[in-house]
Order: C-alpha cells, then sequence, then structure tokens
C-alpha cells in the first residue's frame, strides 16, 4: 500500500531565490574584476594592457558618473543650473540607490514569469548593484590609494574594457556633444555589459516574452471539471386547498 503525498507549495521568495543567485553571481564576478584591476593596474595609457592588438585592450579608469561618463552636475549645467559635483555625485548615489530597490521588486514580481524574462531583469540588476557597491563604498574603502577625494556615496566606478574602435574631440558643429572628447566605445566592466545585455534583449523580446507567458499559463492551468448538465427538478405538485363547491339540493 502506498502513501500519498500532497506537493507543498513553493513559497514567493523560494521562487525568487535562484534570480537574485544570478544577480549575485554577476556581482562578484564583476567586483573581482574590478578588484584586481584597481590593485594591479596603473591608470591610463601607461597601464594598457593589449588583448587583441590595439583593437581591445585593458584600460583601466575610474568613471566618477553614471554610463558614458555623464555627471549629474554636467547635465545640469546644461539646463543653466549649477551644482557642485559633490553633490551631484550625491545625487547619482542615492537615485541609484532607489533604481536598484525598484529593479529589485520589479524582478521579485516576474518570479512566476513562464519565459526568460526573469533571467534578464535578474542581469539588470547584477549590474546595477555591482556599479552601486563602487559608487556608495569604494570612497571609503580604498581612501588611502585613490586619487580623488572619496567618501561614502562618492566613490568612482571601475572600468576597465576598451573596445578602441576610434577617440578624438567631437567636431563643434556637433549638437550638445561637439567640442568634447569621446572614445568608441565607451571602456566599459562586467556590470555595463550585463545590464547592457539585459536592456537591449528585454527591448527587442518583450512582446515574445510576454506571450510566451500567457501561452505556458494557459497550457498548464487545471482543465475545469466538467459536469453532466442535469434538468432541473420537478417542483411537487401542492395539492389544492379549495373545497369543491357543491350544487344546492
Amino acid at each position: 500500500m502506498t502513501k500519498s503525498t500532497v506537493p507543498t507549495p513553493t513559497s514567493p521568495a523560494s521562487k525568487a531565490t535562484r534570480f537574485f543567485l544570478v544577480a549575485l553571481g554577476i556581482v562578484l564576478l564583476d567586483q573581482i574584476v574590478k578588484l584586481l584591476v584597481k590593485f594591479n593596474m596603473t591608470m591610463g595609457r601607461e597601464g594598457e594592457i593589449h588583448i587583441l592588438g590595439e583593437l581591445f585592450k585593458l584600460h583601466f579608469i575610474e568613471n566618477p558618473g553614471a554610463a558614458f561618463g555623464t555627471t549629474v552636475d554636467g547635465i545640469f549645467s546644461m539646463v543653466g543650473l549649477e551644482i557642485t559635483p559633490y553633490t551631484g555625485k550625491l545625487i547619482l548615489s542615492i537615485f541609484s540607490l532607489i533604481a536598484l530597490g525598484a529593479i529589485g521588486y520589479v524582478l521579485f514580481r516576474l518570479r512566476d514569469h513562464k519565459s526568460p524574462l526573469p533571467w534578464f531583469v535578474a542581469m539588470i540588476f547584477g549590474g546595477a548593484t555591482g556599479n552601486i557597491v563602487d559608487r556608495t563604498f569604494y570612497g571609503v574603502w580604498f581612501s588611502e590609494m585613490n586619487t580623488y577625494e572619496g567618501g561614502l556615496f562618492h566613490g568612482r566606478v571601475v572600468d576597465m574594457f576598451f573596445i578602441d574602435i576610434w577617440e578624438g574631440i567631437v567636431p563643434n558643429w556637433v549638437p550638445i556633444l561637439g567640442g568634447e572628447y569621446y572614445s568608441l566605445w565607451p571602456i566599459w566592466n562586467i556590470a555595463d555589459a550585463s545590464i547592457s545585455i539585459g536592456i537591449v534583449v528585454i527591448l527587442i523580446f518583450q512582446g515574445k516574452f510576454f506571450k510566451m507567458d500567457e501561452h505556458r499559463t494557459a497550457a498548464t492551468a487545471p482543465a475545469a471539471a466538467e459536469t453532466p448538465a442535469t434538468e432541473p427538478k420537478a417542483q411537487p405538485e401542492i395539492p389544492s386547498t379549495d373545497t369543491p363547491e357543491t350544487s344546492p339540493n
């Protein structure tokens, strides 16, 4: 005689764990590479390590801003407002932490999504966390070796991968970017790559991901038990209480 077992439902936290473990793996790999670069390479051209000639190389820099070196104080100055770089860095760090919390919440809500979508959101979450670690703590952890004035929330992001297609001064006639120095491609790290891959894949395939979720959810939903149609029961006939009329004698 076999004993039947009823499967125990998995808790929401358990379902989301696998996605957060992927994010954690990205953070650990990103931080290991950054620390190896920070402790073993010289910043700038002098410390370059050529991987594929002049095309792909390791080039150690520390980014004080967001993507492509954009700074908050620089953005404010473009619209005629002036704030100090210290305040701009603080705004960027706090905003990044708020955005990270929002991405983590979305990832938790997608724990039951039956498509690859949560995995790519996990990549974005892991990459964002990796860079936020730099901005939040590197200004404190490595204050003695940093070449900048740091502090909590005032660290710089370590970048190292450089695909050197072109670099130079953008012509002045180019709107916004004219007169500025840029390189193609920007120097990046594992966190940047993870974020970029996640965003690009989601933008391209988001419609397919949601259709896949709808299809798989419908396919795995338990079929409703069909009950045979039954004729309504006949109501019992109520005896008449009227007394029969009698004809007069």
